[in-house]
């Protein structure tokens, strides 16, 4: 006997973002659908000729005007059969890490409207959407312990500082910074630039950057990015 399914598949996407020590994830408030006045991630359905990476940039570019290279998946959620008033429907969450400053933010022709939120200010979300964004907060600050991800979050050219303020950040506990910067300086994957930060104030303070190359071949070869905190 065959049974005619009428499960619709969606993508979500949660994008997050880092700037003057605060962490951000990238929202939009719908133009359709029965939930338009309440933020959202930004998402929506998958075509039945696309993949799933491809269906989430898209609809990412459409509701945001922004492209992002590199998604990871996180979840898949449709436990609740009602998460969606309109259509049984089970979404695909994926995430990624962006530098905001890189980015120009717009609501385009599947939005009203698009911005950035602290992540400690976040307004009510329409759907499931608060699930699906505290589980991706979770993912988050669990590879902080273990890879060094935070690198794709920060400016080409950084201070130490900033690295070491953007985990205390996000893991919302204050690192070991002495132990933190002699692991990351014996792992090789950041190295000094010739510049400095044009902030004057006291001792010049070096720039660094993070040498993809190094932490590619580590990976390779498997290395654990243990955090101790203070």
């Amino acid at each position: 006997m065959s049974e005619h399914q009428k499960i619709k598949v969606a993508v979500d996407a949660i994008v997050f973002g880092y700037q003057n020590n605060q962490l951000y994830v990238l929202l939009i408030q719908q133009k359709f659908g029965t939930q338009e006045s309440y933020w959202a991630l930004p998402g929506g359905l998958v075509h039945d000729d696309e993949s799933l990476q491809d269906a989430v940039k898209r609809e990412l570019k459409e509701e945001t005007n922004i492209t992002v290279n590199y998604f990871e998946q996180l979840y898949t959620f449709g436990d609740d059969v009602f998460r969606d008033p309109r259509n049984r429907v089970i979404s695909v969450a994926y995430f990624a890490l962006v530098d905001p400053s890189k980015l120009k933010v717009k609501a385009n022709s599947d939005a009203d409207n698009a911005q950035w939120f602290k992540i400690d200010a976040i307004p009510k979300l329409a759907f499931d959407h608060t699930l699906i964004l505290a589980k991706a907060i979770a993912r988050l600050k669990a590879k902080l312990t273990y890879e060094p991800i935070g690198f794709d979050l920060l400016p080409n050219e950084f201070l130490f500082s900033e690295l070491e303020n953007l985990y205390c950040t996000i893991l919302e506990k204050e690192i070991d910074r002495r132990n933190f910067r002699k692991k990351i300086m014996s792992f090789e994957i950041i190295e000094e630039t010739p510049h400095f930060s044009p902030v004057k104030t006291g001792r010049p303070a070096k720039l660094f950057k993070f040498n993809k190359n190094k932490y590619t071949a580590l990976a390779k070869k498997g290395f654990y990015f243990e955090i101790k905190f203070a």
